[in-house]
This record gives C-alpha cells, structure tokens and sequence, in this order.
C-alpha cells in the first residue's frame, strides 16, 4: 500500500473517514493591508473559524483561544472581519458581537468588545478610515420581529447610529477611498439576493448621516445585483444579470450601464449566488481594469482584465478561485485544484508567478486522486444539465469481477449554489472504495447564467430529479457505471432532492438526507426570515398551491420510498429542525422500510465537528456497503 506524505504525517493513500473529515479545512475572507494579508481559517478538528496574518513570509495565528470568528447575520453569516487603522475588528461566534483587536501585540492585548446588544447580529464589516467606524449589516431580533439595517459603530466607544433601515434586507456596503460615498444592495420580501435587488448610493453629510439617497439600478425588477464596488478613481462599479449573466456594470450620472461591450462575447457570471455576505468575486484594478473569478462550465477561472478588453488567465493550475483581494504588488485568492486541498495564493501583478502562503497539500499522491471529469447530457425537456463524475481509483471493486462499479450521485445544497470541480475529501473517500460518483450542477444550479438559475422556480423537486436520473443514465450509457447499484445523497436542499428523488422511484438502491427537508410547508412555517418566501418561489404559494406543497413533500409520500435511506440531523439544527428528520424516520418507519437515523446534538446546520464528519461519513458508507452485499 502506498503511503503518501501530508502535513498531518504519512496517511495511506486508501484514507479513513477520520483522515479525509480533519482534512477538511478550509479559508475564507481574504484582507490585505498592515503590510501582508488576512484570512479566516476554519479547523474541522475544533470546529473554530480564527484569524490569520501573513507578513513577512510567515502566517501566524492571531485569535485566542476563547475566541471564533463567524457571523450569523442571515444565518448564513459572512463578512465576519474588517481591518481597522491599527488592527482588526471582528464578530465574535459565541455572542455575535463585534470586538476590536490591536496588531501592536496581539497576546498582552486581549480583543475588546465594542458593542453590547445583545439582541443584535452583526456582519458585512467594512471599515469608514474617515470616521474611524465600522459600517456594518445589523440584525435584530426581539418581540417576534426580525430587522435588518445598514449601521455605523465607532471602533473605540462603539457608538452606534443608523444609516439606512425600511429595507427588508442589506448587504455589501461599499466605501469610496475619500469616505465620501456609500453603497449598498437592498432587496425587499419575497425576492432572494439571487433573484432581485437595488443598487443604492448616498453621500456623506457633516453630521454622519446619509443624503442624496438615490437607487442607481434594479427599481424595475427583474435584475439581480450584487458586490458594489469603489476604484480608487472612485468609479462605481456593481456586477448586474440584467443582461442574464452577472456581469461588471459601471456607475454613470445615477444609472449603471454596461462596460462598453467589454463582455458582449463572453456570456459567463462572475458571481456565485450570495448566499453569504462579504463575498468579493471581483475587484476593480488600476486604470480601469478588473480581476474577475468567471464561471465557466462550473469551473470558477481567475481573470485579469485591462480597460482595453484584454486578457490574462492567471491561477491556470487552478479550478475554482474566489475571495479575492490585491495590493500593489500582488494579486490574492483562496484557490482550490482538483488534486490537492484549499490554499491561499499570492500572484505577482507583472510576473503572474504564485506562491502558496497557506494551505495547498498534496494530501493523496496524485495517482490516487480520482480527477473531475466534467460531462454535459440531456436534461428534462431535452434542456441542458451539467455535472462532474469521479471515478474509482482503486482495484477493489464492490461486487464481482470486471462488473462496473456503483454510484454514488452528490446533490449540492441551497439549492441555488453549485458543485466545483476541487479535490473534496469526501469524494475521494468514495472513490477510494470503489465507488464512482457524480456531482451534479442540476438545472437551477448558480455559475451557468440567469436562466438556469430560475429553471428551479416552481419547479423544485421536479427538475433537479429529472437531471439526477439523466446523469445515471447518461453514465450508464456510456459504460461507466452500474444503474442497478446507484444510490444518491444531498444535505438541506439536496437531502430533499434526493428523497424526492426516492420517492419518484427512480431507481436508486438506496439514499442518505443530510439534515434535509422532508417537508416544505413545515420548513416555511418555522424558517429564518432570509428565506421565509424562498419555498414560495421554488415550489408556489402555500395556500395556492397547497396540492402542489402536498405533492412535493417527501415526508407525504413515504409510501413511494421502497429503498432503505440513511438519516443525518444536527440537533440545534435552526434551518432543518430535528423534529422534521424525525417525522420524516417514523413515516418510513412505519412502512416497513429500512432506515437508519444518526443524531449530533451539538451539530447546526451544516455539521463542523472533525469527529461528528467522520462519523458520518463512515457510518454513511458501511450503509451502502451493507446493501450492495
């Protein structure tokens, strides 16, 4: 057996749960200024997101031990740091609050708290240089109500004063450099940051408040608009899918008006959907310029572009770049490969030359890493669906000899996002057990264009199975696996696709929801107000369309799931409550079928502990090797 080296010591090449769960970690938010560059770093083995500084060839860590940074503003959080004139200021995991930390010695001075409401949430942080002050998206919940609004706090004394309120939701507020203008993106219920918004602008007056207060695009509808963004010229640029791509638009007088034909001929986003704030997937450069992240063929590929039109593809070695960040001699990005984990990249601006300041394993040798192979089949309707497929690595087939091998096919999540083709330690654990697998980037997915985006309203639940079961067969046909051994899996939106997907009878051997929706109107009842409209767009209205809800909802039609399924929930799960897994495991239950529950009590939406990922990742497999014996 081979033996490969990582920063963790020598792993076998046919990895554990355990290996490939702590191998999970990740960075996010990346910062540069003080001289070297910021980042957040998540640690799957403690569950803490902490702050890291590079300088001078060296990252180091810089948040005690007490101390995680992440925002829950919309639950989904981000935008969680911002650096100040002599350090940070960030959101603190536990109580939400925003504290302040100097750079000067960052042991002997402990961060500080500067706000004290305890009602509120905070993120989107973005420091105002001028006043000495950290805008930022507030989120306040009490008497049954949740508000959202645009605030000011002051670093030292944290006081605090309204900028802007009404508005259903906030995100992105952008500073010019003289701290002159502020933008934003506003949207109101029922629309999603994905589906529409509005551009805002105001200006400063002495007393710090805002006037001039004007929306510069999206008043009309029909337009998603998002990550507002200042020049150093001052020039307003925003990425709109007025046109049906997210694509950079550019402030004129009060209206924002396309890029004079810079991207006429390239019809790609530039964005993910927002699921989170903070994300930056673009950042005007010098003389009018842009470095861009460009979605294509759900690869994510880093671009520079001059104010001429002309191009440059740096990261080449690179499938997915996002979060970026520049200062005068470099470009910065956290970047992933499909052969070696997350890391965090600095690219000279002339050269175009990388090195790697954190992250970058090689965690498998590269003989054993199964690569994404990316496929395009038919759909529903004969429309176009995409995905990746992996195939197993190893000799060690599970079934007879010279069979083909099992399939295990991925639903992503929100289900608005999408599937990249990177090194994922789960994927590969997989496909080092002889099964291949197939990540799908069903219709609705992000990265392919407006349109495919909103192939999901009204018809979630229909659209994403139809291309689920076309990806089988599209791999059936073409030799590569066996369609009577496939089993599928999802978390949230994709453990609702799949049990959908069960329960439409198509097929599968088997399945396994993680933490996922069972039933929509009981989601609807009791969901975050960032979604609360959300089902309404991707399934009807609920008193409308009740049939339709009834229709779709899993938990309904348990008695179509013939297949046994496998059932992971996080007990302060806020999205997915435990009480709808659990239904959901006693209607099945109920009809004789085989089922399997595992419950982390201290897990949310979305599992972060090494040991709770491992565990399920393991007792997931042995489920479906179980049934294929």
């Amino acid at each position: 057996m081979t033996m490969t080296e990582t920063p963790y010591g020598f792993w076998p090449s046919d990895w554990t749960a355990e290996q490939a769960a702590s191998s999970s970690r990740d960075f996010a938010e990346l910062r540069a200024g003080h001289g070297g560059l910021f980042w957040i770093q998540f640690d799957p083995t403690d569950g803490r997101c902490t702050l890291w500084y590079w300088l001078g060839g060296t990252a180091s860590c810089i948040t005690p031990g007490e101390f995680s940074l992440r925002s829950r503003v919309y639950e989904y959080g981000g935008g969680a740091f911002c650096l100040t004139q002599d350090g940070v200021v960030f959101v603190n995991e536990r109580d939400q609050q925003i504290y302040r930390q100097s750079l000067s010695d960052v042991w002997a001075s402990p961060p500080v708290v500067i706000t004290s409401r305890n009602e509120s949430r905070f993120g989107d942080l973005q420091f105002d240089r001028r006043r000495n002050a950290v805008i930022a998206v507030e989120e306040t919940q009490g008497q049954g109500r949740v508000e959202h609004r645009l605030v000011s706090i002051q670093v030292h004394d944290g006081q605090r004063s309204v900028l802007a309120e009404g508005a259903d939701f906030y995100a992105s507020p952008a500073l010019d450099t003289a701290g002159e203008h502020l933008a934003w993106i506003q949207w109101q219920r029922p629309e999603q940051p994905w589906t529409e918004t509005t551009l805002w602008l105001a200006e400063y007056q002495s007393d710090g408040q805002l006037g001039g207060v004007r929306c510069l695009a999206g008043e009309s509808g029909g337009e998603s608009l998002q990550q507002p963004r200042f020049a150093e010229d001052g020039s307003l640029y925003c990425l709109s899918d007025f046109d049906g791509w997210w694509q950079p638009w550019r402030a004129k007088g009060d209206a924002l008006v396309p890029m004079a034909g810079r991207f006429a001929d390239r019809r790609f986003d530039h964005a993910p959907a927002p699921w989170q704030l903070g994300t930056i997937s673009y950042l005007p450069i010098d003389e009018g310029g842009l470095l861009l992240t460009r979605m294509v063929d759900g690869y994510a590929l880093l671009v520079e572009q001059k104010a001429d039109g002309k191009e440059r593809q740096l990261a080449k070695e690179y499938s997915r770049c996002r979060q970026l960040a520049a200062d005068a001699h470099r470009y910065y990005c956290i970047a992933s490969s499909p052969t070696q984990a997350p890391a965090v990249l600095a690219i000279d601006r002339s050269s175009g030359t990388m090195d790697v300041l954190a992250g970058g394993e090689q965690l498998l040798s590269v003989d054993q890493v199964s690569p994404p192979q990316p496929f395009a089949f038919p759909g529903g309707q004969g429309e176009v669906a995409h995905a990746f497929s992996y195939p197993p690595v190893n000799a060690r087939h599970l079934g007879p000899p010279n069979t083909k091998p099992p399939l295990v096919v991925f639903m992503h999540g929100g289900p608005t996002s999408a599937s990249y083709p990177v090194f994922d330690p789960r994927i590969q654990y997989w496909t080092q057990r002889g099964f291949a697998v197939a990540d799908i980037n069903y219709r609705g997915s992000s990265g392919f264009g407006r349109a495919y985006r909103h192939r999901l309203r009204f018809q979630w639940g229909v659209v994403d199975v139809e291309d689920a079961v076309a990806a089988v067969q599209s791999l059936a046909a073409r030799g590569l696996i066996d369609d009577t051994r496939t089993f599928i899996r999802g978390s949230s939106a994709g453990g609702y696709s799949a049990l959908c997907a069960l329960a439409a009878g198509s097929g599968f051997t088997g399945g396994a929801s993680l933490y996922g929706v069972s039933d929509p109107l009981a989601l609807r009842r009791v969901t975050h107000k960032f979604e609360a409209d959300y089902l309404d767009w991707l399934i009807g209205d609920p008193e409308a369309d009740a049939d339709r809800f009834r229709e779709r909802a899993p938990l309904h039609n348990a008695a179509s799931i013939k297949v046994p399924v496998i059932f992971f929930q996080g007990g302060r799960d806020a999205v997915v409550l435990p009480e709808q897994t659990e239904s959901m495991v006693d209607a099945l239950v109920e009809q004789g079928v085989e089922v399997e529950y595992r419950l982390y009590p201290e897990e949310r939406h979305g599992f972060r502990n090494a040991a709770n990922l491992a565990d399920a990742l393991e007792k997931e497999c042995a489920f479906y090797q179980r049934l294929l014996a």
